[in-house]
């Protein structure tokens, strides 16, 4: 299983002090307590390696294609007022992520990065509707070879504390390809001109890189 870079130096902190953590248990605790202490531990390091881990998503698309950027659940779908670079009407498709779900996010669409800023903010659940606004984000905006300039936004949540954005302006945007990372739970919103057919509902998992979620007129 491949890893993320960004899970290598905490997976090696952790790995050092549950190692500390079992020795000491052995060492000074009774017997019956030993695994009801040591199993639970290893137990959480495995959840740790799997929160990061990277698989290798490989898909087709054209430049109308939309492509889910993360994995995980359909929550928003609906029209509104985008200000920060679009300054108009837009369609909004938020995508939620738990812990288990993939945290590599990947861009929705092929083209040209145009725009990027990273906001400092709060820490509202994912799913709050003003966590677009309001939370710790990234704003990413490509232009496509059609034209359209579609923008998408890392959100921070409750438990997700640390956004990771890799794009910067002048970059090429391949759809499917990372952009970036959040760690341990967060959202995921796509701004898509109105007359944009989705091929996803409220309520739907997403695949990230390989599925086409929408389509560009």
């Amino acid at each position: 299983m491949k890893l993320h870079k960004e899970g290598h130096i905490i997976l090696a902190g952790f790995f050092l002090t549950f190692l500390v953590l079992s020795i000491l248990i052995f060492l000074y605790l009774p017997a019956y307590f030993i695994w009801l202490l040591i199993i639970p531990i290893w137990v959480l390091y495995g959840f740790i390696i799997w929160f990061f881990r990277n698989p290798v998503r490989i898909g087709e698309s054209s430049s109308k294609d939309i492509i889910a950027p993360v994995d995980g659940k359909v929550v928003v779908i609906e029209e509104v007022e985008e200000n920060e670079f679009i300054k108009g009407r837009c369609l909004q498709l938020s995508i939620f992520m738990s812990p288990l779900n993939v945290h590599v996010t990947r861009y929705p669409v092929s083209g040209k990065v145009i725009y990027t800023k990273y906001h400092k903010g709060k820490f509202l659940v994912a799913f709050h509707p003003k966590s677009s606004e309001q939370n710790e984000r990234t704003t990413v905006v490509v232009e496509t070879e059609n034209n359209h300039k579609v923008l998408f936004r890392q959100i921070a949540g409750a438990v997700a504390r640390r956004i990771v954005m890799y794009a910067k302006d002048g970059d090429e945007a391949k759809a499917g390809k990372e952009y970036g990372f959040i760690k341990f739970g967060s959202r995921l919103d796509i701004f898509l001109p109105l007359d944009t057919e989705l091929f996803v509902k409220l309520g739907d998992k997403t695949r990230g890189g390989i599925q086409k979620i929408a389509e560009l007129k």
